[in-house]
């Protein structure tokens, strides 16, 4: 069972590393982000989430679509008027992301002092290499 575990991200087919793959994208978890607030025209997403390009956020959706996560409506008007919502599965996923933020915000201080820790023991290491 142990095994199982830990192969999972090994194997390229696995269905859970592309999952993790696609949900983890920092386009995908903006979208999710701001679709929890409420639904959304894709100009409105656009002008949101600062250096996404139109093609990014294309295939972004798209793939948050086919996974079940964003329900896309087309409204049958001149011109043609398509909002983006979360789906009932998509809500749960912003639940889970959620989490994560918050531990982030918690421990952003800790995780700074550990980089800034590591960042001056790997320059006096290169600085000891160096005057070698």
């Amino acid at each position: 069972m142990d095994d199982e575990v830990i192969q999972w991200d090994t194997r390229a087919d696995c269905e859970v590393r592309q999952i993790l793959d696609r949900i983890a994208d920092k386009w995908s978890l903006l979208v999710i982000a701001l679709l929890e607030r409420r639904t959304m025209r894709f100009t409105e997403l656009r002008r949101e989430i600062d250096g996404v390009s139109q093609r990014m956020l294309t295939v972004t959706l798209r793939q948050l679509e086919r996974d079940g996560l964003v329900q896309r409506t087309v409204h049958p008007v001149v011109p043609p008027r398509v909002d983006y919502a979360l789906t009932p599965l998509g809500t749960t996923l912003h639940e889970a992301i959620k989490t994560l933020v918050v531990w982030t915000e918690e421990h952003q201080n800790h995780i700074a002092a550990a980089r800034s820790a590591y960042d001056a023991k790997v320059a006096a290491e290169e600085r000891l290499l160096g005057a070698s």
